[in-house]
């Protein structure tokens, strides 16, 4: 039997006694790499995804990184931010060829991938969901990146409202899955091209003598696209948006219907919503219903989305029905953090194997094999050599129950088993291993 020493918690160097030398590299301006770290977060997300996107029978679809900047120009709109600001642009060798964009989100190239491939033919309605990276050349502050990651829900060719709660039912149980607390789902709608003109014109004229009171770009979008003044967050614009004429008393009958219908679903599915009389979305292809999704403790938005039964027209030339929403990664992992909502660890049950001698090695890594065919997950540090430095790293990672090949155990063909917590160890066959750490679990 091996006499396993206590382990002994290795004492850090001081930062200025560690010699180090600036990097040459660095990642580019606005952009942050993923650690590991918050890869448990991403992990966390994504299994959350799958899971809801399993249950309402999503699809997963990734359409290409780079685009023909058309696509934006006509889909997101020349007016939004998006296109007049934020687009990286790619230069092409060859004249010849489009001007094409990196990915500035994802609706789209989600519509122009269903279409090219000819599944508009095969599936009606067709639901995808995402998850992947996009990219905005905007001015990097706190939550901003110019390369972050959506994911997202859509549900395309059909103007039906049960999918506009569909889509929101799917996010709150999916931010219901993750564990996030006090959700709030604004809702609001928009209208359509019957009864949107009119309200622009009464929005115009609400503005008109108040240009000189609001902030540049609420000038800009007073000429250009008057709705999306209702989205400005500078804090001298909120007392007028707060008294503008409201859009829900002029909704044409299509419109106040849709809307009834879509509350009355979540109603009956008793999910909570509030209406926003002033929510609209910074892009321009939305109609109708749009929402977002807040938390509690949490003062931004953690997910928007809308319908979109025009966007396709501005594509090629042809509606089709379409609604969805884009939640944002960084987004809810810093939720996920303001909320102390902690990912599993990768490792649940904090197994650890430890060797000592190389044919202690050699066995050590076959078992990890069997084990693994097992589905038991184990951590190791076949990098240490002496047992003394493996007893730390498993001390460090959290480790309850070690196993442990010595020599010995290797002639004999057994495993020790320890408890770290209390000490007890006891003797295992190999053969039995697997058997025995189920118990355990």
């Amino acid at each position: 039997m091996i006499r396993i020493p206590k382990a002994k918690r290795k004492q850090k160097k001081p930062e200025s006694s560690r010699k180090s030398r600036k990097f040459p590299f660095q990642s580019p301006k606005g952009m942050h790499d993923i650690l590991p770290g918050d890869f448990v977060y991403f992990d966390r997300l994504e299994k959350s995804l799958r899971k809801v996107a399993c249950f309402f029978d999503f699809s997963r679809i990734e359409p290409t990184v780079l685009e023909d900047i058309r696509l934006f120009e006509r889909g997101t709109g020349m007016t939004s931010e998006i296109v007049k600001k934020q687009m990286f642009l790619v230069k092409s060798r060859s004249r010849k060829e489009p001007s094409l964009a990196l990915r500035s989100e994802y609706t789209p190239g989600v519509f122009r991938a269903y279409i090219q491939s000819g599944l508009s033919h095969t599936m009606t309605p067709a639901k995808f969901y995402y998850l992947g990276p996009v990219f905005r050349y905007e001015q990097p502050q706190h939550g901003r990146f110019r390369q972050f990651y959506q994911m997202g829900f859509e549900i395309l060719n059909s103007t039906d409202p049960v999918y506009d709660a569909q889509i929101i039912s799917a996010t709150h149980k999916f931010f219901n899955d993750l564990r996030l607390k006090g959700l709030i789902i604004k809702i609001n709608s928009i209208g359509c091209r019957v009864c949107r003109p009119a309200y622009v014109r009464k929005l115009r004229d609400y503005y008109k003598n108040k240009s000189f009171k609001i902030c540049r770009d609420c000038i800009k979008r007073l000429k250009e696209n008057p709705l999306r003044i209702l989205d400005c967050k500078e804090e001298k614009c909120q007392p007028y948006k707060t008294n503008a004429p409201q859009i829900l008393d002029h909704l044409c009958g299509g419109c106040k219907n849709h809307l009834k219908t879509v509350l009355e679903y979540l109603d009956e599915s008793k999910i909570p919503y509030m209406i926003d009389p002033v929510l609209v979305r910074g892009l321009d292809y939305y109609s109708r219903t749009v929402f977002e999704v807040f938390a509690e403790g949490v003062d931004f938005a953690l997910a928007g989305g809308g319908r979109y039964d025009y966007l396709s027209e501005s594509l090629w030339g042809s509606r089709m029905g379409a609604v969805g929403i884009s939640p944002g990664v960084e987004r809810i992992i810093e939720a996920m953090k303001l909320q102390e909502v902690s990912p599993p660890s990768k490792n649940q049950h904090k197994l650890f194997l430890i060797y000592m001698g190389e044919e202690a090695k050699k066995k050590a890594f076959a078992l990890m094999e069997s084990l693994f065919k097992e589905g038991i997950i184990i951590k190791e540090s076949f990098s240490r050599e002496s047992l003394k430095s493996q007893l730390r790293q498993a001390d460090k990672e959290g480790a309850e129950l070690t196993l442990i090949l010595g020599q010995r155990e290797v002639f004999e063909d057994v495993v020790i088993l320890r408890d770290m917590k209390s000490g007890n160890q006891e003797t295992v066959p190999i053969k039995r291993v697997a058997e025995e750490l189920r118990k355990r679990m």
